[in-house]
């Protein structure tokens, strides 16, 4: 029996996650009510791209709607050589709506792939973390976590690790 084929009983994993799989509709942390979340139907989004491939481009860029133009180009040229353009992806810019929960933003997209650009997992909402570089399936999703585009402009190391894992992501 190797590592990856381990089974444990389901009373450990409850004991192990406990306030993690389990949603009681409290917040365990203050013992206050959840706040229901919006429906995705309610929000009004500004996004870049027609989404036709389900992408979700996730970025946090204060001082613009949606992408500083070096990041915008660096961005395209990603794309362009993963054969994609801005017709197959949406760009949402988190900064517009702070606090926004990944469901919504995945229910209104209709995403299969999302990429977190500088946005930790966590402060996205997911309820797992994972590193820089790694393809995390999660909720019938793919999910990559990278540095921001601002970093990866003048990193040609860390380009060329997520280049590595795009080309994974879009079997090039």
């Amino acid at each position: 029996m190797g590592l990856n084929d381990i089974r444990l009983p389901a009373t450990l994993i409850a004991d192990l996650y406990k306030n993690s799989l389990i949603e009681t509709g409290k917040d365990t942390a203050l013992n206050q009510p959840v706040v229901a979340e919006r429906r995705a139907e309610e929000t009004e989004w500004k996004w870049l791209g027609n989404n036709r491939k389900n992408i979700l481009v996730v970025v946090n860029a204060e001082d613009a709607v949606h992408l500083p133009d070096d990041a915008l180009d660096l961005l395209t040229s990603m794309l362009t050589a993963c054969k994609l353009g801005l017709d197959d992806v949406a760009i949402m810019n988190l900064h517009n709506y702070p606090g926004e929960s990944y469901k919504n933003l995945i229910a209104s997209f209709k995403s299969k792939i999302v990429l977190l650009f500088g946005i930790e997992p966590a402060s996205f909402g997911l309820p797992i973390n994972f590193p820089h570089f790694q393809l995390q399936a999660f909720a019938n999703n793919t999910f990559l976590f990278s540095p921001s585009l601002k970093e990866l402009g003048n990193d040609k190391i860390t380009k060329s690790k997520l280049w590595v894992c795009l080309k994974r992501l879009f079997n090039l």
